[in-house]
């Protein structure tokens, strides 16, 4: 048994697709194949279920997952303690981020650690905050920009770098527009344009209507703001969205205060150990970034 192939196997695992997973590894797809193989006959017993287009785990392959993760964490582990003696910094860091993010500080830090730290090769992927959490819990993210309703996700740490209310954005003419501040129960009575479920701001806003007992027609679900904003425009729906998200659109929308909403939408780092010097290296990186004003663009939050 090879520490590649135990490489192999979790990338598999994660990508649930081999075509995939060999294209993270940088080998081929019948390479990755045939270790996997490999790998299998050396266990007894097939660890992926290949007869559907994705690639799952068998109840042998669940059981293996953590163990070769273990694995290579203790592996590098190892590189990481001798790296620390030499003040040299080693391996792989896995950074995952909200889909279409423009949190400039993120992309700052990053390119400040690799500077500091070129022996780290970063990987960096896009999902919604649901995923990315589940991706931090299971160990396959080590540290993920996420929108969230709560200071930390169960389990995790977590470093807030914004807080800040909903709003509803309508253009003008709309029943609305005239109004600085609504309700929950306002909004109730128009179709909403929001971002979707596994998203900060869609918990955030689907909670407050959930402790009114209201249940307002979601019409439109985007996961790019510009689409809900654009939505919005139109006149087809009222957008839920943050502050600063909205403010982007001032041109063209009227923000609007949700009074009753007193549950802030967050956008937060988290990650579940410091353990590895890499990430806390781009821990502290991020807080030198997001304690500078960013004047560029307001930030995303889903």
């Amino acid at each position: 048994m090879e520490l590649r192939q135990l490489e192999y196997f979790v990338a598999v695992a994660e990508e649930r697709n081999f075509t995939r997973a060999a294209e993270r590894v940088h080998i081929s797809q019948s390479g990755v194949s045939a270790q996997i193989r490999q790998l299998e006959r050396e266990l007894g017993a097939e660890l992926f279920d290949r007869s559907a287009r994705t690639a799952t785990l068998t109840v042998a392959g669940k059981a293996a997952l953590e163990h070769a993760r273990a694995a290579l964490a203790a592996t590098a582990a190892l590189g990481q303690a001798v790296g620390e003696v030499t003040d040299l910094i080693r391996g792989r860091l896995t950074v995952g981020m909200i889909i279409g993010c423009t949190v400039t500080p993120l992309f700052d830090a990053l390119a400040a650690f690799h500077r500091a730290h070129p022996g780290v090769e970063i990987s960096l992927l896009e999902d919604n905050s649901d995923r990315l959490v589940e991706g931090v819990r299971d160990g396959a993210v080590d540290l993920a920009l996420i929108g969230t309703a709560t200071a930390a996700p169960d389990g995790l740490d977590a470093m807030t770098i914004i807080s800040e209310r909903l709003v509803a954005a309508v253009p003008a003419g709309h029943p609305l527009a005239e109004r600085s501040r609504v309700t929950l129960r306002d909004l109730s009575a128009h179709p909403i344009a929001c971002m979707p479920l596994g998203t900060g701001l869609r918990a955030v806003f689907d909670q407050a209507c959930a402790a009114q007992g209201l249940h307002p027609v979601i019409a439109l679900q985007a996961s790019a703001a510009d689409a809900i904003a654009d939505l919005a425009t139109r006149g087809l729906a009222v957008a839920v969205l943050s502050a600063s998200m909205a403010e982007r659109y001032r041109d063209r929308l009227t923000a609007l205060v949700v009074d009753d909403v007193e549950t802030p939408a967050l956008l937060a780092l988290t990650w579940r150990s410091t353990h590895n010097p890499a990430v806390r290296e781009l821990l502290a990186h991020s807080r030198r970034a997001f304690a500078e004003p960013d004047p560029g663009h307001a930030p995303a939050r889903r």
